[in-house]
């Protein structure tokens, strides 16, 4: 049975299974029309959506849209239809409720347990996961108000997704713009599938690489590899679906950023450590799933290298780059911190895996086996977690995000 959904009786005693129930909760915020994508997404993936706007929300969407894209109907007060009691069935029938966009005056009412419309209603009632997905400008996100008040959610179980940075109403550009409606998407879906209510990872700070770094020859070429990204947008997601403050160190992937996870980029090894060594001074686990190059050319030509008729090109000289992973081991930044490394093999896997995680000094080492065809750039994976306690986790070929979850199964208890 799929996580969340319901099983019914038929007639004759023949069960039948009922999508998942998914309250989606609206609050009056310009970003409003942009949960109208999130509810498409929701019921075309097989969701029986109840939208439940604030009367705030009405001012930007109507009720008659939220109604015909859900197939339900819609309400913000709880005297509709109260031989039905909506405002306590609404969040005990609950497999997820998801508010999208969450407005500071949402998140105050909801960590104060308020109760005067159908929505923080259904809040109070709900016994199921809840995601919060803020939208606001950015002084109203980072008042002290705000933030205690969405620290008091997540010390709840609650996820609270961190707002994207972009655009915000009018001219003003800064953190607290919703995310992406498909990334918001990703974040319920993970949410529901893992059908736990308190969120094992929440009030943890994970710092999560990504990618593959590239080393400038000259102005137009580079040494780089093969690597997509998309095993370390996988931790990402599903770490901030878990509840944790995610910060995604990215290196040239090209990927939409994922809902919830502040995100650096950067483009070379140097830089790769710079921002991930800052940004673990303060995490909880630091897991490094860039594919991060050894070496770099030990000189950069100002002027694009020219091709010479008759003439075989310059070697090209090299030097090392600095060993992220090993440095992050060695020297942690707090006790307790958990460090995850990845390892890439073509040969020898396991010897070799067993080889790297003794000279690294990690916690944990993901070994898998890679080649013209494999891994790189595929939606799937498979890999043994190697531990530094002898431990052998083998995750066999499936969804990266499910190699994901195994990674963050095996951290969770390394925790301090």
């Amino acid at each position: 049975m799929c996580p969340g959904s319901r099983q019914n009786l038929r007639a004759g005693g023949a069960v039948s299974e009922s999508k998942p129930q998914v309250v989606l909760g609206v609050s009056g915020g310009i970003a409003a029309y942009k949960a109208c994508e999130l509810l498409r997404r929701l019921t075309e993936s097989g969701h029986d959506v109840r939208v439940v706007p604030t009367a705030s929300a009405l001012h930007f969407v109507g009720a008659a849209t939220w109604s015909a894209l859900s197939g339900n109907p819609v309400s913000a007060e709880v005297w509709d239809d109260v031989h039905e009691v909506p405002h306590v069935r609404i969040g005990q029938t609950a497999d997820l409720v998801v508010v999208a966009p969450a407005t500071a005056d949402t998140l105050a009412k909801a960590a104060h347990g308020l109760a005067g419309d159908l929505l923080t209603n259904t809040l109070l009632t709900a016994r199921c996961p809840v995601v919060f997905a803020p939208a606001m400008h950015t002084e109203m996100w980072e008042h002290p108000a705000t933030q205690e008040n969405v620290a008091t959610l997540r010390r709840r179980g609650a996820v609270v997704i961190e707002p994207a940075v972009g655009r915000l109403t009018g001219v003003d550009t800064g953190k607290g713009r919703l995310p992406d409606p498909g990334e918001i998407f990703e974040v319920c879906r993970r949410v529901l599938a893992r059908g736990v209510t308190a969120p094992d990872l929440a009030g943890r700070h994970v710092v999560v690489s990504a990618g593959g770094t590239r080393e400038p020859l000259d102005p137009v070429r580079f040494l780089g590899n093969r690597s997509s990204g998309k095993q370390g947008y996988a931790l990402a997601r599903t770490a901030a679906a878990r509840g944790a403050r995610v910060t995604l160190v990215a290196a040239n992937t090209g990927l939409p950023d994922p809902a919830g996870v502040d995100v650096v980029p950067v483009g070379t090894a140097v830089q790769l450590r710079e921002a991930v060594l800052k940004a673990a001074a303060d995490a909880d686990a630091v897991v490094m799933a860039a594919a991060v190059a050894d070496f770099r050319p030990a000189a950069y030509a100002e002027g694009k290298i020219k091709k010479r008729e008759g003439k075989e090109p310059e070697p090209v000289a090299l030097v090392r780059n600095p060993d992220v992973l090993a440095e992050l081991s060695a020297d942690r930044a707090r006790p307790g911190q958990v460090v995850v490394g990845f390892a890439a093999e073509t040969d020898d896997v396991l010897a070799n895996g067993r080889d790297k995680l003794r000279r690294k000094g990690c916690d944990l080492l993901v070994v898998n086996e890679v080649g013209e065809r494999r891994t790189f750039g595929s939606e799937e994976n498979e890999a043994v977690v190697l531990g530094a306690d002898g431990s052998e986790t083998p995750v066999p070929h499936g969804p990266k995000e499910a190699l994901a979850d195994t990674v963050w199964d095996l951290v969770v208890p390394r925790l301090a």
